[in-house]
């Protein structure tokens, strides 16, 4: 696997139709208008010349960065993308003297062995964050690096 930075959205292209069944339109929607407007860092995770996973640092002071998403690609589930991915996005945020790191992600059985890589890599729950309004669809965890 190579990660390699990106300076677009286009990494979500086809990786986003998937998740539509479980994500709500406008969270995609949102996603792909957060990138466009900047100030966000992408990489992508290729595996014998596809895509096989994406994801993205937002920073959102010098000290507290945002994971704003990352996804797999239905062929390279459980074949741990998300764990490299993960493990990538965390080592530059060190990089760049981020202290926290949070994320906000879905909620319900689709989403757990999401949640369980996350508390695998230390995050826990805490309160909303950033410009995010509560959301029954949303659930938000954080960590200190």
């Amino acid at each position: 696997m190579i990660c390699r930075a990106l300076r677009s959205a286009r990494c979500w292209n086809g990786i986003s139709r998937e998740c539509s069944p479980i994500r709500r339109p406008e969270a995609v929607t949102s996603l792909i208008s957060t990138a466009r407007a900047g100030g966000v860092t992408f990489w992508s995770i290729h595996k014998e010349g596809m895509l096989a996973g994406c994801g993205a640092l937002k920073m959102l002071d010098g000290a507290h960065g945002e994971i704003k998403s990352m996804r797999t690609a239905d062929a390279f589930l459980r074949q741990g993308v998300a764990a490299r991915m993960l493990g990538h996005i965390i080592a530059e945020a060190r990089a760049l003297g981020v202290e926290r790191l949070s994320l906000e992600t879905g909620s319900g059985a689709a989403f757990e062995p999401a949640l369980a890589l996350y508390r695998h890599h230390g995050f826990e729950d805490c309160e909303l964050f950033a410009d995010y309004r509560p959301d029954p669809f949303s659930r938000f965890m954080t960590r200190r690096l």
